[in-house]
């Protein structure tokens, strides 16, 4: 084990408290850490900075590879980008990754989820190039380029093979879209014949393909998707195993990776002590295995896992009474 330096990104609202009760599992479970603490979002106004973005977090980031980052507000109607938006493409984090399981102790529809989001995150709808064409009259572009549909399905064949997944099954609307899902579909399968023809690959419409996962999700392994249906799979894969509060997330690029709480800030129950920090910590989990700290990772978690089967110590939103930090020292108590 080797000592890390980690930007960390409080966020606003709930964010402080979950960062650090993370904070404190990671540094119970024997990770060498040095934090670079920034801010980002409302935060970051608040600070006096001009942007939800300061120049000063983005560079640390890319000077140190990594980092943990609590749930951010972006002021709406204020004239600022999205936090999110913004990260992943100054840093080029062009892959969104949320794994998805079943977690024993949650009781949900179903019990055997475990399936992967990989989502472009640079591109599509979310480009964010709007013209007003005449009064009353908007137009969003879809950006889709042949560079980054290659790069996004590269990874997520490259993540099946590390990860002993069998089968990558790629959310399109190519019968409607025929140029911009039809070119994301032809970098995919590309890359599967050329590359990683042992990876079983299929192709699903993507409103058939959402029936199908609320339907059975067991039949569902790695999902590959542009950007804005991966927003809306993700969040919907979330809520078969839980909530946002149960899914980690991370934001991947060749230079840098960012690892997140994909919930919200919360303003309602900010300062309250009773938000849920498991998805932070499971992000840092991710983010474990990224440094290639897989030893601490598997401790961490284990010891949610075996938090969340005892039932013992939830928080309000998983059905218990348990507050941010009596969670955290509940699973500082497992670590073994």
């Amino acid at each position: 084990m080797s000592k890390h330096t980690i930007v960390l990104i409080p966020g606003d609202g709930i964010g402080p408290e979950v960062t650090r009760a993370t904070q404190r599992v990671l540094a119970a479970a024997g990770l060498d850490v040095e934090w670079v603490e920034l801010p980002a979002g409302a935060t970051a106004l608040d600070q006096g900075y001009d942007n939800v973005l300061p120049a000063r977090t983005v560079a640390a980031i890319q000077a140190h590879k990594v980092a943990l980052k609590g749930p951010v507000t972006t002021p709406v109607g204020k004239g600022f980008k999205s936090v999110n938006v913004q990260l992943r493409q100054k840093l080029k984090l062009y892959a969104a990754v949320r794994p998805v399981r079943s977690l024993a102790g949650i009781k949900t529809r179903f019990e055997n989820v475990d399936l992967v989001i990989v989502r472009e995150n640079t591109e599509g709808l979310y480009s964010g190039i709007e013209n007003e064409i005449v009064p009353g009259v908007v137009t969003s572009l879809k950006v889709a380029s042949e560079a980054a549909c290659t790069r996004i399905s590269r990874y997520a064949f490259r993540y099946a093979t590390r990860r002993h997944r069998k089968r990558i099954t790629v959310f399109h609307k190519a019968n409607i879209m025929k140029l911009s899902d039809g070119l994301f579909l032809d970098c995919a399968r590309r890359i599967h014949e050329e590359e990683y023809p042992n990876i079983d690959y299929d192709e699903v419409i993507i409103d058939a393909g959402c029936m199908k996962l609320v339907q059975d999700p067991s039949k569902m392994d790695v999902l590959l998707m542009e950007n804005l249906y991966g927003d809306l799979v993700s969040d919907l894969c979330a809520g078969l195993v839980g909530g946002l509060g149960c899914v980690p997330g991370s934001n991947i690029g060749d230079d840098a990776a960012v690892f997140e709480a994909v919930h919200g800030s919360a303003p309602d129950i900010a300062g309250r002590g009773i938000a849920n920090p498991l998805a932070l910590i499971m992000s840092s989990v991710m983010m474990l295995n990224h440094l290639h700290e897989d030893e601490i990772a598997n401790k961490i978690r284990s010891a949610y896992d075996a938090v969340l089967a005892e039932g013992k110590s939830l928080t309000r939103d998983l059905g218990g009474n348990a507050g941010t930090e009596e969670f955290a020292d509940a699973v500082m108590g497992k670590l073994k």
